[in-house]
């Protein structure tokens, strides 16, 4: 269910579109917990005070799939700066091999989460009421919202993104 859902929301999300902050709960971002590729607990509240960059994705959705070596681009030259960037796979706990062997293929050097059910919850706190994928958040590190993009993000959305959460 949940992946026939995802499908439709990622092939059907042409055109994509960027939010300002409004409308976007960080708190319910701070407030979940999912299962690491490890299989532990994660904490999201472990990444309060860091400037992220929360990204929503489904293994099967092209779109997402397109993006992610952008995200681990990101990750790598702006790490040192403190961005954070967080994988939230709207997978069940049951798929975290699948998924961890997908991370390893597509060379995810972020941490990434399953969120399941949860996950579209999650995003419709987020400003996301359709729950469509991908969907990233951005969040300062005064925990604040710095926007949002449904949809498939470009490199050069990245880098202004980056920008601005570093100005803040």
């Amino acid at each position: 269910m949940i992946r026939t859902l995802a499908s439709i929301l990622c092939l059907g999300f042409a055109a994509a579109t960027a939010h300002a902050a409004e409308g976007i709960d960080t708190e319910a971002f701070f407030a979940a917990g999912f299962t690491g590729l490890d299989g532990e607990k994660v904490a999201m509240e472990q990444y309060r005070g860091r400037p992220l960059v929360g990204n929503f994705w489904a293994r099967w959705g092209a779109p997402c799939r397109e993006e992610i070596p952008e995200l681990a681009k990101l990750r790598a030259e702006q790490a040192a700066d403190g961005i954070e960037v967080i994988g939230v796979a709207i997978e069940e706990v049951g798929k975290r091999e699948a998924v961890k062997e997908f991370a390893a293929t597509y060379a995810i050097n972020y941490p990434v989460v399953l969120a399941g059910r949860e996950g579209m919850s999650l995003m419709k706190a987020l400003g996301n009421p359709q729950a469509g994928l991908p969907f990233t958040v951005y969040i300062g590190r005064d925990g604040k919202p710095a926007g949002s993009k449904l949809g498939l993000l470009r490199r050069a959305e990245l880098e202004a993104a980056a920008q601005r959460l570093l100005a803040r």
